[in-house]
């Protein structure tokens, strides 16, 4: 995948951004691997902005593997300052899998039940409701009931 081009602007805010972040991925001495690489994919794809350290004395070995990096996972270069590299990609939308058999699951309500003095806080309960159950006015828990079916439609 070729690498994300980036105008001076985005570069800068991206920048910004990665102030304050530790680096997640560190480059050793075997330099650049598989799993360093599979590592920093990884990272892209859960946070979309990255830092990774290089433990390597050789700007242009850094620099190489910055570019590598960047062209092999199609990301940009953000920016690459002593040690550490600045990577970033955007973060892919997650596919839902839609189920139609799914029921409606447990929800947590909260119940108010207000002071019969004017001045007082409600005291506040969370009730869970699951999904055969209903909440009535006075915050009791009821099951649904099952309709009967009529005597006479059986008959027939």
């Amino acid at each position: 995948m070729p690498q994300i081009t980036l105008t001076p602007a985005q570069r800068k805010d991206h920048r910004a951004d990665a102030h304050h972040l530790d680096p997640v991925v560190h480059i050793g001495g075997d330099g650049l691997t598989a799993a360093v690489k599979k590592e920093v994919d990884g990272a892209l794809k859960a946070h979309g902005l990255i830092k990774v350290r290089v433990f390597s004395d050789d700007r242009a070995a850094r620099e190489a593997m910055m570019l590598a990096l960047a062209d092999e996972l199609g990301a940009a270069p953000i920016q690459h300052i002593g040690k550490l590299l600045v990577l970033w990609r955007p973060i892919p939308d997650k596919e839902k899998a839609v189920d139609e058999d799914r029921l409606p699951g447990p929800r947590d309500v909260k119940v108010l039940k207000f002071s019969k003095r004017g001045g007082q806080r409600p005291e506040v309960k969370v009730v869970r409701v699951l999904g055969n159950q209903r909440l009535t006015p006075g915050g009791q828990v009821k099951r649904a009931k099952v309709l009967k079916k009529s005597v006479k439609k059986t008959a027939q």
